[in-house]
């Protein structure tokens, strides 16, 4: 049975394994061999920290064994000499200081921004540079991603071992690339940032609600990337959509933790100040379109809706229809359309979302899509066919990897009663 330590140790994991990997991967050059050190940090943490406690900066603990274990390893090898050159004085060190092993923001030199750049190579698939990206900097396991891109585990598995296999073999460098490159390398960036964040905001599995840490991670990459490439919409547009959905994070938990929906939120809980930074963002993408807005800037723009609305009842649900209809045509995907079935049931009433949704069961990638059965639950409850609602509620509980999730929907199944 799980101890507090063990406990604590896997939420102290879940935080600093990012940071751990892309420090590591700066230092040897080697994404697999980054993940396996960090690996051997977190089995040391947990022969120790049972018996010696947690250290106050759990942190700068794991990246100190990891980067003692990584000189062990290059002292081993026949070229340890060349590797000491290659990687600088800081591997040289036996006993660094701890202040200067927690991880860094240095603006453009984020290690975290590095290794999403390098887990976006155009030698990798996209498949494969978002596993792998959700792998190192979201901290997620296999079943995880697989079920966040409704795929089979194995399939998952595959594509990370032959990505990391992949990069290692292209000796794919440790740094944010310039001009031309880093124009064709953004949309993925972009792709993968946006699935870290929705991590953070809807956590995939677990007991938690939400992993705010994660959110913090992708927001502050996204203003970097902002930064290095302000004259692309699709990045403000972004960013503008991870600051207003960011504001509503106090208001979507209750005391305990439990999920609180939006049409039950306190929005004067509502962060007021990322909501400003979000529509000034948003403002900003929308200058920058030459033509048609991308998926991004779309679906700020939603965001934006339910931001200016006061109360729920406020909402402008026409014009969110619209947005979705129109970002269905930018991003074709049957999630799209799921909420494109939310927004026209709000706007025209639970006849015209349900008829939608009973297209989408056909998908195959929608049958074991927890968030299918939730939503056409709902839409039942109002046409008062309660039986079948509940019905909907409990299979889709039985599908969500999520504990708060799950007894959110069970108790949705048993109002229904």
């Amino acid at each position: 049975m799980p101890t507090d330590t063990h406990r604590a140790i896997e939420a102290v994991w879940r935080i600093e394994s990012p940071r751990l990997v892309a420090g590591l991967t700066r230092l040897v050059r080697d994404v697999g061999a980054a993940e396996e050190l960090a690996q051997d940090a977190l089995v040391a943490a947990l022969e120790q920290w049972p018996a010696e406690g947690v250290p106050n900066n759990p942190g700068a603990w794991l990246m100190t064994t990891a980067k003692r274990r990584a000189i062990d390893q290059i002292r081993r090898n026949e070229t340890f000499k060349r590797k000491v050159e290659e990687v600088g004085r800081d591997l040289e060190e036996s006993t660094p200081d701890i202040g200067a092993l927690v991880a860094e923001d240095d603006g453009i030199g984020d290690d975290l921004l590095r290794l999403v750049f390098v887990a976006c190579h155009p030698v990798l698939s996209t498949e494969a540079r978002a596993a792998l990206t959700l792998r190192l900097l979201g901290g997620l396991a296999t079943d995880e991603i697989a079920r966040a891109f409704l795929v089979p585990e194995p399939t998952v598995a595959q594509r990370i071992v032959r990505a990391k296999k992949t990069l290692a073999k292209a000796k794919v460098p440790f740094e944010v690339p310039q001009g031309e490159e880093l124009a064709a390398r953004l949309s993925s960036v972009l792709e993968v940032v946006y699935l870290i964040f929705n991590e953070g905001y809807s956590a995939t599995a677990g007991d938690d609600w939400m992993r705010p840490a994660l959110c913090e991670d992708a927001l502050r990459l996204g203003r970097i990337l902002a930064r290095l490439a302000p004259r692309e919409p699709e990045v403000h547009g972004l960013v503008a959509l991870m600051e207003i959905q960011a504001s509503r994070a106090a208001a979507r938990t209750g005391p305990g933790g439990e999920p609180i929906l939006l049409a039950d939120q306190n929005r004067a809980r509502w962060d007021q100040l990322l909501i400003r930074r979000g529509l000034a963002a948003l403002e900003q993408a929308e200058a920058l379109i030459d033509d048609k807005p991308g998926p991004y800037v779309l679906q700020a723009a939603i965001a934006a809706c339910h931001a200016r609305a006061r109360r729920f009842d406020d909402t402008d649900w026409e014009r969110i229809a619209w947005l979705y209809e129109h970002l269905a045509e930018a991003m074709p995907s049957p999630v799209v359309e799921l909420n494109r079935a939310v927004a026209l049931s709000m706007a025209f009433g639970p006849e015209t979302g349900l008829a939608l949704l009973d297209q989408l069961m056909a998908f195959p990638a929608m049958q074991n899509y927890h968030l299918l059965p939730s939503v056409r639950g709902d839409f039942l409850v109002k046409l008062g066919r309660h039986a079948e609602a509940r019905a909907e509620f409990e299979r889709a509980a039985s599908l969500t990897r999520n504990e708060r999730e799950r007894t959110l929907l069970l108790n949705r199944a048993a109002a229904c009663g």
